[in-house]
């Protein structure tokens, strides 16, 4: 068989790591397979471990690349995305802290996705913080972890719940609550 270039190998890997972002939010990390992401991927279950050292390996990366995936807006533009049923009905586009949350916290402490996770709290809380009106440095830290905390929650919540409507109170309630 032809080697694919470096170019094509360096393509093939961006792939698998975006549809591993997509499945593992959609499915969890245990709810996925290599075959199955390769599959997805439209690739080969052979050529995994010529670009991955493992499927944690893998979800290291994919969690990077789902947590830098574009968050730009004012805060108002962040909630309406964030707390909205399009978000909660959509888990393998979304955040991936509400979407990872329970599977990272049966991780082993010294996990690489674990570790990963922690870096995307810290990152999305200094979004939040630097959105925040001015105050103290340690005051803007404190309300950005308790807002991220919030969505993240009810995000969480929503798509738990069996009633849409219910789910779009969860939401609403956030919302109220974060922006008043």
């Amino acid at each position: 068989m032809p080697r694919v270039s470096q170019e094509q190998a360096k393509l093939n890997r961006q792939r698998v790591v975006e549809v591993a972002a997509t499945l593992f939010r959609e499915r969890g990390l245990h709810g996925v397979g290599v075959a199955d992401i390769m599959a997805s991927a439209g690739l080969t279950h052979g050529g995994f471990y010529g670009q991955f050292a493992n499927k944690e390996a893998l979800a290291a990366e994919a969690f990077d690349a789902a947590v830098n995936e574009d968050r730009r807006g004012d805060v108002n533009a962040i909630l309406m995305n964030y707390l909205s049923l399009a978000h909660v009905k959509t888990p393998g586009k979304g955040c991936p802290l509400a979407a990872l949350a329970n599977d990272i916290s049966r991780e082993a402490p010294g996990s690489p996705v674990r570790a990963r996770f922690t870096q995307g709290v810290e990152r999305l809380a200094s979004i939040l913080a630097n959105l925040t009106p001015k105050a103290s440095r340690e005051r803007r830290r404190q309300k950005s972890l308790a807002t991220l905390s919030m969505l993240v929650g009810a995000v969480v919540l929503a798509r738990a719940v069996s009633d849409e409507e219910l789910a779009n109170d969860l939401l609403q309630a956030a919302h109220s609550s974060v922006a008043g």
